[in-house]
């Protein structure tokens, strides 16, 4: 799925890996200081960073749906999308469990959002597999002086080349 030359899922992928990251580590500040804003702030950053999380997950699907089968991508691409989709779960497990007190959530509630951080590294990981050591989502042709995304032209086209060549 592509935005003006550029796959969407990258992009949105961002978004979410920010908040939730950083919503742990809001909840290890709370911990160290005993206070509770810190866990509040936590709270809406996991509530957005989910949101975020599933609109990343659509597309990231529908990429996934466009990788070769009976390939180590189409395998790399499962593994990464099902350890996502653990990170999304643990994580509105957590947001649920805070919901009543969010100034001080219960010991299984960090638990679970610091287990979503650690799969969330996993995860992160194989996504980067995909793309740079299985080349998915990497135009064909790409080369340090593509011409841009928003040109029309293919990766594999080099204007410089081709005046050079003509002169």
């Amino acid at each position: 799925m592509k935005l003006a030359g550029h796959a969407v899922h990258p992009i949105l992928v961002v978004f979410p890996l920010g908040l939730l990251s950083t919503a742990v580590v809001f909840d290890l500040v709370g911990l160290g200081s005993d206070g509770g804003s810190w866990h509040v702030i936590a709270f809406w950053m996991i509530a957005a960073g989910i949101i975020g999380g599933v609109l990343a997950a659509v597309t990231g699907f529908l990429d996934y749906r466009g990788i070769p089968r009976d390939t180590r991508a189409r395998s790399v691409g499962r593994l990464h999308g099902t350890a996502n989709a653990v990170v999304l779960a643990l994580f509105v497990a957590s947001w649920l469990l805070r919901r009543s007190d969010p100034v001080h959530p219960a010991t299984i509630a960090l638990a679970l959002s610091f287990a979503g951080a650690a799969v969330a590294l996993v995860a992160g990981w194989l996504g980067g597999e995909l793309v740079q050591r299985l080349g998915m989502g990497v135009d064909e042709g790409a080369h340090p002086n593509a011409p841009s995304s928003l040109s029309g032209r293919p990766a594999g086209s080099n204007d410089r080349a081709r005046s050079r060549r003509a002169a």
